[in-house]
């Protein structure tokens, strides 16, 4: 099956690359060939020239990023400066964000030196202070400083809990900033989890759905009686509409001819199933209902006792409203799980899950994947229906430890399965896309055919619409263009030592 599935994947580039070297110039084809020697120079030898790789990548086009999260994209310190904006002060001893106006107040009202909780430009007035924020709300200094700290996994999603009250905030924007960072790297279209979408807490519901669990005609039956309660519920609609309505405010003016930015609602999977049924519903309605809003994910660290005891109902949630609503597309952090996490039984069914029970169009992270006991037919399948892997290198080794030849972007290249370089949450592990483009390249040394379509697969497994995705991949093709024939000139001119 190897060998099979390898023809197949290196039959269909060749005759992409063919198809593409036929309809150019050729000239165009003359640069990209230097802009191909030029890059493999880089990734040769034992040791790559990272700093040059670098250059190249923050100057190298990246159509999108397609596995990202809104709150945690922004970086520490701009949610510093939401502080004063929204009215709080960070307690100097516990580096959380107090909320309650009459306490901001009074600290406002003390001498500076005597203030416990800390505006905006109190915090950059205490270097101490300051610098230990950034180290509980991102990853910064983390593997270079002495103090006592959690497990990197804990580390990761507490800073959530810090930051919390201020991304809920600001949403217009924090969605500038994304931008304006975004054009600075070359990236075009980003497709961020914005929200979660609004839930009703049922506890009738929560009962019976862990003793339907095992009964899918059950469970089904279940689903749908509350579906058509909720459709009918005035106030469960209302939010829905409300949230569509705060999205499109935040959104408003975000695109432009530069820049796209498309938007996933998400639920939480740490709740319980019936505030999980009535978000995702209320996902999926969301975004049939067109705008701005392409996709339903589900986040929440996969290895808590919630998420392990439910993935396999919230699967079959995902599969119910799948069939209801066809034409939403559903992208699915699975697998983001390494050996120790859990018990090895609980690494072998959750990509498998999410493929063939949710009806996943994307899978988020699946670095679980050597486990899983369907592996063969999940990679045979993936790469048949064209469902890409989202591959966050950074993510992946600093919250699970996987990384190098123990990522299995290895296997997933290997086998044919298509895949996507995105980043998960550059603001709290302190990175960005070109920085994931220099480690795919000098771990595994890809070569610049397949980096190239790498960055059209952000584009061709977006949930754009049909003219958006042809409307970007012409863009795409000409800013390749002006890339190609720039690193050519750039081989042309440089100094020989």
């Amino acid at each position: 099956m190897q060998k099979t599935l390898l023809a197949a994947a290196l039959s269909l580039a060749l005759a992409a690359t063919a198809n593409q070297a036929g309809a150019r110039p050729a000239a165009q084809n003359a640069n990209e060939a230097a802009t191909a020697r030029h890059y493999a120079a880089l990734i040769a030898g034992s040791e790559p020239k990272t700093a040059e790789l670098t250059m190249f990548f923050t100057q190298m086009p990246k159509g999108g990023d397609l596995h990202h999260h809104y709150s945690g994209a922004i970086y520490a310190e701009t949610y510093v400066d939401f502080l004063d904006k929204q009215g709080y002060c960070v307690n100097k001893q516990t580096y959380k964000i107090e909320t309650d106006k009459a306490l901001v107040e009074a600290e406002r009202a003390k001498p500076a030196k005597e203030r416990n909780c800390l505006g905006t430009a109190d915090v950059y007035a205490d270097d101490f202070t300051y610098r230990e924020l950034l180290q509980r709300w991102s990853s910064k200094d983390f593997y270079n400083h002495g103090a006592l700290q959690a497990p990197p996994d804990r580390q990761f999603f507490q800073t959530f809990g810090y930051f919390g009250p201020v991304s809920n905030a600001n949403f217009h924007e924090g969605l500038v900033e994304i931008k304006e960072r975004a054009i600075r790297e070359n990236v075009a279209y980003i497709e961020t989890m914005f929200k979660m979408s609004p839930f009703v807490v049922n506890k009738d519901f929560d009962a019976q759905a862990w003793q339907n669990a095992r009964d899918d005609k059950a469970f089904e039956a279940q689903m749908r009686a509350w579906m058509g309660q909720l459709e009918q519920d005035q106030k469960f609609n209302g939010a829905i509409a409300d949230f569509v309505k705060k999205i499109d405010e935040a959104a408003a003016g975000i695109d432009d001819e530069r820049f796209t930015m498309r938007y996933q609602t998400y639920v939480l999977r740490l709740l319980n199933p019936s505030q999980v049924f009535s978000s995702m519903l209320a996902g999926f309605k969301a975004a049939k209902q067109g705008s701005k809003i392409v996709g339903v994910n589900i986040v929440g660290q996969e290895s808590q006792m919630v998420s392990m005891r439910d993935y396999t109902l919230h699967m079959k949630m995902f599969r119910f409203l799948k069939s209801v609503y066809p034409d939403v597309k559903v992208a699915l952090h699975a697998g983001e799980l390494a050996l120790g996490d859990v018990p090895p039984e609980d690494l072998q069914y959750h990509i498998d899950e999410a493929v063939n029970l949710a009806g996943a169009d994307r899978i988020g992270h699946g670095i679980d994947l050597a486990h899983e006991t369907n592996i063969v037919a999940i990679m045979q399948r993936m790469r048949e229906k064209d469902i890409p892997v989202e591959i966050n290198l950074t993510s992946n080794a600093f919250i699970n430890g996987v990384k190098g030849e123990n990522h299995p972007v290895t296997l997933y290249r290997k086998y044919g399965v298509p895949y996507v370089i995105s980043t998960d949450d550059a603001g709290v592990t302190r990175h960005n896309l070109a920085g994931e483009y220099v480690l795919f390249a000098s771990r595994y040394k890809p070569n610049y055919a397949e980096l190239k379509q790498a960055s059209y697969n952000s584009i061709r497994y977006s949930f754009l619409d049909a003219a958006g995705k042809a409307r970007l991949k012409k863009q795409l093709d000409v800013r390749f263009a002006k890339f190609e024939a720039e690193i050519a000139g750039l081989g042309k001119a440089a100094v020989k030592h």
